[in-house]
Formats: structure tokens, sequence, C-alpha cells
């Protein structure tokens, strides 16, 4: 009993510090997000909102528009005005469109200009229309003096 007795305070201790303990790794796991990670994830955000909007328009100004901006499905688009061309002819119309969803999304800065990111999108619409699909994409955006812009978009 004397040995129970001796045990008493440790275990005591240990009990009341263990809720504090990890309350703290919670805390620590949670963290903040770098400035520029939030950036980043914004223009997906905005280019998923102008999709579901049908504005094919508003949705391609997350890329640069520049002539070495690629576009990488099963073919390779070279330059903006060969990206807006390839959605404009498999996206017509807003039925085609269907709805878009981005999900599983990790940003990657490269440095101060560069970052990638991964994700998974999916499309919802009727069969008529395309059918749903999902899939896997890789992007590289440039910081710029406009913001940050897709230069690179390898989506599969």
């Amino acid at each position: 009993m004397r040995r129970f007795a001796s045990l008493l305070p440790a275990v005591l201790i240990i009990a009341l510090a263990l809720p504090a303990l990890q309350a703290q790794q919670k805390e620590q796991q949670l963290g903040t997000v770098p400035q520029q990670q939030l950036d980043v994830i914004k223009v997906l955000l905005a280019q998923e909102a102008a999709w579901n909007r049908g504005d094919l328009g508003a949705f391609s100004e997350a890329y640069k528009n520049a002539p070495d901006t690629l576009f990488i499905t099963n073919t390779v688009n070279r330059g903006f005005d060969g990206l807006l061309e390839s959605y404009r002819r498999d996206y017509p119309n807003r039925a085609a469109m269907g709805t878009l969803g981005f999900s599983e999304l990790e940003v990657k800065p490269l440095d101060e200009r560069f970052a990638v990111v991964i994700g998974r999108y999916t499309l919802e619409r009727g069969k008529k229309d395309g059918g749903n699909a999902t899939g896997l994409f890789s992007l590289v955006l440039e910081k710029t003096d406009k913001g940050w812009k897709i230069v690179i978009d390898h989506t599969t």
C-alpha cells in the first residue's frame, strides 16, 4: 500500500498534465497558413466560382496571358489563346461546363515568385453533356504584377 501511496502524486501530475499537452499538440497541428499559400488558394476558389457561373472569361483570368503558358491534358496547348480556344471548344455552353469542385488542394511554395498546387477536380454534369468527370491536376503559378497566375496546368 505504501508503494501505491508514493506513486499517487506522480500519477496525479500526469493525469492533470495530459489534457494540457493534448490541447497544445492540437494547437500546433492547426497552425497558421502562410499568406502566399492563402493567396494561391484564392485564385483557385475564384476559378471555381467563375466556372460555376458559366463565365469562361473570368475563369481564364487565373492564367498568365502569355505565349509560353502551357495547358496539358491529352494534348499540349501553348499560349493563353490556345488554352482559351480549347476551353471554348470543349465546353461550348453552360450545360457542358457543369459544376466544378476542387478538393485535396496542396500548395507547395517554391520561392517568393513560384508555387506548385496539386489537387483533385470533380465535374458534375448530365450524361448528354459529357457526363461526370474527376481527375488530378498540378499547377505552377507565378506571382506577377497582376497577382498569382497559372503558367503551367497539367490536368488528367
